[in-house]
């Protein structure tokens, strides 16, 4: 009986440590879990969308509800799950990565997750409440402002408090590259990974308002009878487009930009050779960023913008294919001539290269403006999209977290298990959307819930199936591995790749303070720097004292969930005179928080150095 209370009083004290924590590492954490159980739940969205395409007028799921799959794949894919893995591991690795010891606002780095977490629940409890969204993850007008039921009020307000989360993330990760860089740590000094996680918050910082406005629009639409969207009371439906792209578009470059820095990391790690044209790699990724903002109207070329227009975009369209193509060049030229290791984390880097450049070379082809008219709206598109966004993004995430998995969790994964699990999604994947390019070409338009016999798109779709379930087998794999090595794997040593980097300097398990004494950096590569020159470990940059470090806070949970209940108030009170209730009562438990917060005089604590030197003991 004592044993079980003292179980439960552990579980108990672990979840208040997570629920309170704003330790960088265990927020990291926490993006990972949510982000990939929401994977999960977008991949079994796509299963069944493919299940349903794998025969002729199939009849697997109904027309309505296959719209509400398309629209929740696409969205929980690109908002709940790529993006917040990445945001997990930016959180996890970029403080250790430029010698920190904590972000600079662990505060709103909590309050960033929680409302991501929350909108997320949000968005999915739409499947439990008579209908999930079903305008397509861009929700184009008039469909979605004439959408019936409550589906499209849920991706409204599920991404307005799952988008205020990632804005305050990417401001947080801004002010803490800027600030917090340990002595030495120059610009021009910073890891790759660093640097687009630094470029990719300032993307979050300008394109994330774009959809704020443009759910704000709709919302208003949808809710309280306005017209910016309806074209029959002077509103304009295009609108709607631009300001959804002109965050969409960035966006890509959000998800991929991170993607690049790690596999700047892994190339260079496991090539044992310093990543080739550093400073041209930095400039590249900021020019991708500026024209990632350049580009948002080549979504709309078919909308009548005029041929000035349209070709204005298409040629800053193709001109993002440059720096790009340095970024390709250099990762080759990284490899070449390298003392190589083929493990599970590079054999995805390695796979990336092709699969991305396929990506890359359709978008050109896409570029084209006045092609794009036979290409727009077909599968040619949807098949470029997921060579970028799985072939860059997701084997992105999926080299990462190979490559981090001993930093985040302490353990190694399975070599075995991990090169299975790489084979099988990566056939998968070339199965699943290469044949696609030419279902798009022989007219199979995309978004269409049954295609007819005798159209010559049965043999392509049953071998895009096949794919798919090739692509789940080894997620599923992956899955395993993950669970193995927790309960099997050994713990792994502090620095099992022999890597370069500040990251693998930290004692394992890392101490919730990082260093005892910040590094000094003394040029690029700081860890590989001591190796060879030095000792093996960093030379501290200040004398041992007292570390300063914040208390943990139920707020941002409480601020959130206040949020969370005030979204469904908004989204039913025109059914019912009780949703008022939780429209102000969710508002008042939000706003309280915010009160809370700002009178309370929360000075953080102070690690002291005589404990410091106990510890060392």
């Amino acid at each position: 009986m004592s044993t079980a209370l003292t179980q439960n009083r552990g579980f108990a004290a672990v979840l208040w440590d997570y629920l309170t924590t704003v330790d960088h590492k265990k927020i990291g954490k926490l993006y990972l879990y949510a982000g990939g159980l929401f994977f999960l739940l977008g991949g079994l969205e796509a299963l069944i969308i493919r299940i349903q395409l794998m025969k002729p007028a199939n009849d697997f799921i109904q027309a309505g509800l296959y719209n509400e799959m398309i629209t929740m794949h696409g969205t929980t894919m690109i908002f709940l799950a790529a993006m917040p893995i990445l945001l997990g591991i930016m959180n996890a690795v970029m403080p250790l990565q430029i010698g920190a010891r904590d972000v600079a606002f662990p505060f709103l780095n909590s309050l960033g997750f929680w409302l991501f977490l929350f909108g997320g629940i949000m968005l999915n409890v739409s499947w439990l409440t008579g209908g999930a969204p079903d305008a397509g993850w861009t929700s184009y007008t008039p469909l979605s402002t004439q959408s019936p039921g409550h589906g499209v009020d849920y991706y409204v307000l599920g991404l307005q408090i799952s988008g205020a989360g990632t804005l305050m993330g990417g401001i947080n990760f801004l002010v803490t590259i800027v600030n917090m860089r340990a002595p030495g740590m120059t610009y021009m000094r910073m890891p790759l990974f660093t640097w687009t996680t630094f470029v990719i918050s300032i993307l979050i910082l300008f394109a994330f308002p774009a959809l704020t406005v443009g759910l704000f629009l709709l919302m208003f639409d949808r809710m309280f009878g306005a017209a910016f969207f309806d074209v029959t009371l002077g509103g304009n439906g295009i609108i709607w487009q631009h300001l959804f792209w002109i965050f969409g578009h960035p966006e890509v470059y959000i998800l991929i930009l991170p993607a690049f820095g790690i596999f700047s990391e892994i190339f260079a790690t496991f090539s044992k050779k310093r990543l080739f044209g550093y400073t041209a790699m930095v400039f590249a990724t900021i020019l991708i960023a500026f024209l990632g903002f350049m580009v948002w109207a080549h979504h709309m070329f078919t909308v009548g913008m005029g041929p000035v227009a349209n070709s204005i975009f298409a040629v800053a369209t193709m001109a993002i294919a440059v720096p790009t193509g340095i970024k390709i060049f250099n990762w080759l030229l990284t490899l070449w001539g390298g003392s190589i290791t083929i493990n599970s984390a590079m054999l995805w880097a390695l796979a990336f290269i092709p699969s991305f450049t396929i990506g890359g070379m359709t978008g050109v082809m896409l570029a084209t403006s006045v092609a794009d008219y036979q290409y727009h709206d077909s599968y040619f598109v949807v098949a470029h999209f997921h060579y970028v966004i799985v072939g860059g993004v997701v084997f992105g995430i999926l080299a990462g977290l190979h490559y981090w998995w001993p930093l985040i969790f302490r353990r190694v994964l399975n070599e075995k298990l991990g090169k299975l699990a790489f084979w099988t999604f990566f056939t998968g994947f070339h199965l699943t959307f290469f044949i696609q390019h030419f279902l798009g070409l022989m007219g199979m338009p995309r978004r269409y819930w049954v295609f007819l016999p005798d159209q010559g798109l049965d043999t392509g779709n049953l071998i895009s199936t096949i794919g798919a379930f090739f692509m789940a087998f080894g997620a599923i794999v992956f899955l395993i591995n993950a669970f193995y090595s927790w309960f099997k794997g050994e713990p792994s040593p502090r620095d099992p790749w022999g890597a370069r980097t500040l990251e693998w300097a930290v004692e394992s398990p890392t101490p919730h303070y990082n260093f005892k004494q910040l590094p000094l950096i003394r040029g690029l590569d700081p860890l590989w720097i001591e190796k060879t020159e030095g000792n093996g470990k960093m030379t501290p940059a200040e004398p041992l004292g007292d570390i300063h470090m914040p208390n943990g806070s139920i707020i941002p949970f409480i601020m959130s969930l206040g949020f969370f209940i005030a979204g469904f108030g908004f989204i039913y009170h025109n059914d019912n005179k009780l949703a008022y209730i939780a429209l102000f009562g969710g508002m008042a438990i939000a706003l309280g928080s915010m009160l809370v917060r700002s009178l309370k005089d929360d000075h953080g604590y102070h690690i002291h150095k005589e404990d410091l030197e106990r510890e060392a003991d």
